[in-house]
């Protein structure tokens, strides 16, 4: 049986497209990266905004115009085949979601890996806390929120978040293991009533699929790094690469070993 918790493993699937779904669950305990890629031209003031919301967009490499790979995340990465999928934008209006962006790649093009909470779920789950929709094989919920990010340049828009519904006992302990993983953008923003922070109705989330709740659960918001999409959207930039909501690049890297092996490399070309 193939091993998809050991991360090259899992990489050599996705790019051979025999793993083609969300990444919750999967990859052991690696930190795991959203991805935005934007011409030269918009990189400057994406890396200003990035910098300007560590918490939504805590950046974890910056590649160099033209490579595709991120050598400080894995040996080998190659963000061309690496995602089980992507999302291409023109000025601002997502225009596909494929499975592979070779034929699109760029020289001019800069590449930022940015923190992801599904890092922090292996650590909850070994903790002994639910993570309800890996147990029931659906992917996160996830939603645009009424709390601002900072601007810079073109880029801005509204934080989005990623949910987990938890009895509140679960949460406090749950709150207390994320703090420690501010590179898996740390503890939640949130807790509780989700009209305080904008969402109208949980059960019909922006992105991702409806959330599990159970009885006595309480909803746990966590910043997410969807968030860069909602800003493309503001921004309009002519051409832009994501990943998919739920699909994301695993490095080779520990969650818990990210801010001792990545402080310091996060904003540096090539890194």
């Amino acid at each position: 049986m193939t091993d998809l918790q050991n991360p090259r493993i899992l990489r050599a699937e996705i790019r051979a497209q025999r793993f083609t779904g969300p990444t919750s669950g999967v990859g052991g305990d690696a930190l795991q990266a959203n991805l935005v890629i934007l011409p030269e031209a918009e990189a400057a003031a994406f890396l200003r905004f990035a910098q300007a919301n560590p918490q939504p967009i805590p950046l974890l490499a910056v590649g160099a115009p033209g490579d595709p790979s991120l050598p400080s995340l894995g040996n080998g990465i190659d963000l061309r085949h690496d995602l089980s999928r992507y999302r291409v934008w023109h000025d601002g209006a997502l225009v596909g979601e494929p499975v592979d962006i070779a034929d699109l790649w760029r020289d001019d093009l800069v590449s930022f890996a940015i923190g992801c909470s599904f890092s922090f779920e292996d650590a909850l789950v070994q903790a002994g806390l639910p993570v309800r929709h890996q147990s029931a094989g659906r992917n996160v919920p996830m939603y645009r929120t009424n709390i601002p990010t900072r601007p810079a340049g073109p880029f801005e828009g509204p934080v989005v978040v990623s949910m987990r519904a938890m009895p509140a006992a679960a949460a406090i302990e749950a709150v207390q293991i994320c703090a420690s993983l501010p590179l898996a953008h740390g503890a939640p923003v949130h807790l509780g009533d989700p009209a305080l922070i904008g969402i109208s109705d949980i059960m019909t989330p922006d992105y991702g699929d409806a959330p599990v709740i159970e009885e006595g659960d309480i909803p746990v918001f966590w910043a997410c790094g969807v968030t860069p999409q909602a800003a493309i959207f503001a921004a309009k930039p002519a051409f832009a690469i994501t990943h998919a909501p739920g699909y994301m690049l695993v490095t080779d890297i520990p969650a818990g070993q990210a801010e001792r092996r990545l402080r310091g490399v996060q904003a540096r070309p090539g890194a």
